[in-house]
């Protein structure tokens, strides 16, 4: 219950700072960026260890997270020295909640989008705007990195499921020569 609170306080106060600065595509993307990565489970203890200074800490993260806004990386440390790392992911989440009630969303199709590398923005948008034409009603794109899927796209939508993925092509040719 106290971590719901203090998820929603950051991602608003995140929220009003975006929005502020006329950045709330970037913002969007680098909490995205900062979740994914600290999903790694090795990093994420690399920076919960107590025995590792805050500068080693920091420069570890900005070396992986690479062109990212210079706040995204004050809240990533301040979450760290409060010890609440672990909840980027949620704030990231309530942050798009925010985003796509701002941009009247509310409504909006989820579709769950994985890819072999990280969409850029534009990417995004331009998939977004394409699926919301095929869908008919708004579309959020929900991405997610797979490395495994060596190249293409994978999108779910509610049940449906688009898979364009070179990994099932190459499983799909593999089952076709099998049966052969």
């Amino acid at each position: 219950m106290a971590n719901s609170v203090y998820v929603r306080r950051y991602s608003q106060a995140v929220f009003n700072i975006a929005l502020q600065a006329k950045e709330l595509n970037r913002w969007q993307s680098d909490l995205r960026k900062i979740a994914s990565l600290v999903k790694d489970d090795a990093l994420f203890a690399l920076l919960q260890n107590p025995e590792l200074d805050f500068d080693n800490k920091a420069r570890v993260l900005s070396e992986r997270l690479g062109d990212i806004n210079p706040q995204a990386l004050k809240l990533v440390s301040l979450l760290m020295t409060k010890g609440r790392l672990d909840m980027i992911g949620d704030i990231a989440d309530e942050y798009q909640r925010l985003l796509d009630n701002y941009r009247g969303v509310e409504g909006a199709e989820v579709a769950e989008v994985t890819t072999a590398i990280p969409l850029d923005d534009e990417d995004r948008l331009k998939l977004a705007q394409r699926l919301t034409t095929i869908v008919g009603k708004p579309v959020v794109l929900k991405p997610k990195v797979d490395s495994s899927l060596i190249g293409g796209i994978i999108i779910r939508i509610g049940d449906k499921l688009i898979d364009g993925s070179i990994r099932s092509k190459l499983e799909a040719l593999k089952n076709e020569l099998v049966r052969r």
